[in-house]
């Protein structure tokens, strides 16, 4: 007989190691490769790259997202959400949720008209305002493995 939740915890580990790890990837790899390109070009490889990897993105978040909230219910943690010791789980779901909203509403209802307009005016400065946005939510999403891998494993901070 399949174990649901372990194999729901299984999914939820896979999907987010191929989302957070796409998030590094692009923060650590391509957007500092793009600096060294031409300025005007920047944006359209940036796009060109992004449009690649967001499909992707979505089905991972998605279902981080769905093992996530699955699990939850299956080991009775709504409750644990009001814990201050048990501050990850909140810091997992509002990390998921800038993922779910960045993916599924702001880029596509007007996050990259935003940004084409942008970086047709400032094409530097917008590279630089991604850069930051996004060593920002690797930053935050390390935090979040960290305590959560910690947390889970007895560590409590």
């Amino acid at each position: 007989m399949i174990d649901v939740p372990a194999l729901a915890r299984a999914l939820h580990v896979a999907a987010i190691v191929h989302w957070i790890g796409g998030l590094m990837f692009v923060t650590m790899v391509i957007l500092p490769s793009l600096g060294e390109l031409r300025p005007e070009i920047r944006a359209a490889s940036f796009a060109a790259i992004e449009r690649r990897f967001a499909a992707q993105a979505r089905l991972s978040v998605a279902l981080a997202g769905a093992t996530g909230f699955y699990l939850l219910h299956a080991f009775g943690l709504w409750g644990a959400l009001a814990d201050p010791h048990m501050w990850r789980l909140v810091a997992m779901l509002a990390l998921w949720a800038v993922f779910a909203i960045m993916l599924f509403v702001a880029e596509p209802l007007f996050l990259h008209d935003l940004f084409d307009r942008f970086a047709a005016t400032d094409p530097v400065a917008a590279h630089v305002l991604l850069l930051r946005m996004h060593r920002i939510l690797t930053v935050i999403a390390i935090v979040v493995i960290i305590g959560t891998v910690a947390g889970a494993h007895g560590l409590d901070f």
